[in-house]
């Protein structure tokens, strides 16, 4: 019983840490990970073991970069994360890519100015034909009218951000 209470403690502890900065789906992710490694269900894991983890989640960092990041999570420097401060290490990481996302919508929003030249708020679907003709120059025009006719299914001859964004991202 002691051991679930200190293990509730810990999510919500880290709930409490990383709440802002990462969501349930997230700290799932990241519980489940915490987990299989928590062989021993003590509620720690050994810091030999983070930079697998942060392999599986995507993120692989030279010796002395997870070093570094682990002596400044581990502050009592045991060799063992909790499961709160393997929340803190790894919403460093989860939150980059959020920043990264953003980075990369900031830079189509840039791009798409460029191309919207009279402030619209839309560009055509000849200049979205240019640039795909840009991005790659073995499209066939059958290929590329195809494209275009499935963005714009309105038929409205214009594409505002939004759809932009999504066809620059797949999202």
């Amino acid at each position: 019983m002691l051991k679930v209470l200190l293990i509730v403690s810990f999510c919500f502890c880290c709930m409490d840490l990383a709440q802002e900065e990462l969501d349930k789906n997230q700290l799932l992710l990241l519980k489940n990970a915490f987990d299989a490694f928590d062989r021993e269900k003590k509620g720690i894991i050994s810091t030999d073991m983070i930079g697998t983890i942060l392999e599986m989640l995507g993120h692989e960092l030279d010796d002395d970069t997870l070093n570094e990041i682990i002596d400044e999570i581990d502050v009592d420097h045991s060799g063992q994360l909790e499961f709160n401060e393997f929340c803190t290490l790894a919403a460093k990481f989860l939150t980059e890519e959020d920043q990264d996302d953003e980075t990369m919508r900031q830079e189509l929003k840039e791009a798409f100015r460029l191309y919207d030249k009279e402030g619209n708020g839309y560009i055509t679907t000849e200049v979205l034909k240019e640039i795909f003709k840009e991005l790659d120059n073995t499209i066939s025009p059958e290929d590329l009218d195809n494209m275009i006719e499935e963005i714009d299914s309105d038929g409205s001859g214009t594409v505002d951000f939004e759809e932009f964004l999504e066809v620059m991202t797949g999202e």
